[in-house]
């Protein structure tokens, strides 16, 4: 069978997963408490002044910061929608999904512009996903099924002559023809699910042999050299190519490969999609780097200078982990169990401006836009709440 029957199935089989699932169904996972009284004010406040600013700043199109990215106005709207709980039906709300409309490709199939470049379509047909999931219009389950579709073309496999044996097999690049890595791949994963894509599917098997090489854990699933220099359970950021961290420009003298805390709290929640359970000696292994190193004041595993590099997404992509886990309480290595959702909340407020955004000072992969990092931050705080 060609590879473009096999897109053509799973594609039909995306859009009969539509009907037959939904994200909370389809993938359902253990649910945290309820916020207590005080800290979903403190949440609703953040949002409220959030929510204002970002309506000054929305462009005619609809969009945010556009003229950087055309995906930064689906982080926002996924934000908006579940973390500041505005309805679809928002005029802001509204008008930024009819700018993400503008960006289906029907031909194409993906949600990052007519003609997008390579380099766009795997992160912003991602965010674009989500934030047309959480729109939740009927009108949009053909568009969503044909982004899947489109996404799983992108993944490293038998269609781009890559067997289980290579380190670039299940993982997800920029586009078909990038290195894939783990952010790439949390993202591709998040809008498999989002879409109500069952954790059964073979396109989430494939991901868990890539994200499994991503893990500093030497074992069945990791026959990686550099995976046993350190052992200790971390995530770097891509397996492929023999391996890159982005806590180190280089790695260290004995090939070690050091991990860090946004991309380890990634390889947790990726495999929880993936359906492994935490029980698992790779979940666990994972857990105790986090404990060891728990810290929400900077992404641990980064060295000086670096503390503050993807500060926001990290917070994004902690605060998932977390509530994927369903623990209300994390115990840190010293056994000090944190309330993990107060903490978070704490941090928030100290950093958002009086104007109702935020913005990272270390401008790095572009948290220098305040409307990028207000969009992760409202997505945050849906974490937070309640699931």
């Amino acid at each position: 069978m060609t590879r473009r029957s096999l897109g053509w199935l799973a594609g039909n089989a995306f859009w009969l997963c539509l009907h037959a699932f939904s994200p909370t169904t389809a993938n359902a996972q253990p649910a945290t408490a309820a916020l207590p009284p005080d800290l979903e004010k403190r949440v609703d406040a953040m949002a409220v002044k959030a929510t204002a600013w970002l309506q000054k700043r929305q462009e005619p199109n609809g969009g945010w910061s556009t003229d950087r990215s055309p995906g930064i106005t689906g982080v926002v709207t996924t934000g908006l929608v579940q973390g500041a709980r505005l309805s679809p039906s928002d005029p802001m709300v509204a008008k930024s999904i009819a700018y993400i409309e503008g960006l289906i490709d029907p031909q194409a199939g993906h949600i990052a512009g007519k003609d997008a470049r390579l380099g766009l379509q795997n992160y912003v047909t991602s965010v674009n996903v989500m934030a047309l999931a959480a729109g939740g219009r009927d009108s949009h389950r053909k568009v969503i099924a044909d982004a899947a579709m489109f996404l799983r073309k992108l993944q490293w496999d038998e269609g781009e002559g890559k067997s289980r044996e290579d380190d670039f097999y299940g993982g997800a690049g920029y586009d078909s023809k990038s290195r894939p890595d783990m952010s790439n791949t949390q993202f591709f994963l998040d809008a498999l699910r989002e879409a109500g894509i069952p954790s059964t599917d073979p396109a989430y098997q494939r991901a868990l042999v890539f994200v499994s090489r991503c893990q500093n854990l030497k074992g069945e699933h990791n026959d990686r050299p550099w995976a046993e220099k350190i052992n200790d359970g971390s995530f770097i950021y891509s397996a492929a190519a023999g391996g890159s961290t982005k806590s180190f420009d280089q790695p260290q003298q004995n090939g070690a490969l050091p991990g860090y805390g946004s991309m380890t709290y990634a390889g947790i929640k990726s495999m929880i999609y993936c359906g492994v359970k935490k029980d698992d000696p790779r979940i666990q292994g994972a857990l105790k780097w986090l404990r060891d190193s728990y810290t929400l004041d900077r992404n641990p595993g980064m060295p000086e200078g670096r503390e503050e590099w993807g500060y926001f997404y990290y917070l994004h992509t902690a605060s998932k982990a977390f509530q994927l886990l369903g623990e209300d309480l994390f115990a840190d290595g010293k056994g000090v169990r944190h309330d993990w959702r107060r903490e978070i909340i704490e941090r928030l407020e100290k950093r958002q401006s009086a104007d109702g955004s935020w913005t990272n000072p270390k401008d790095r992969w572009m948290e220098g836009d305040p409307t990028l990092v207000t969009g992760y931050a409202l997505m945050t705080l849906a974490n937070l709440r309640a699931k």
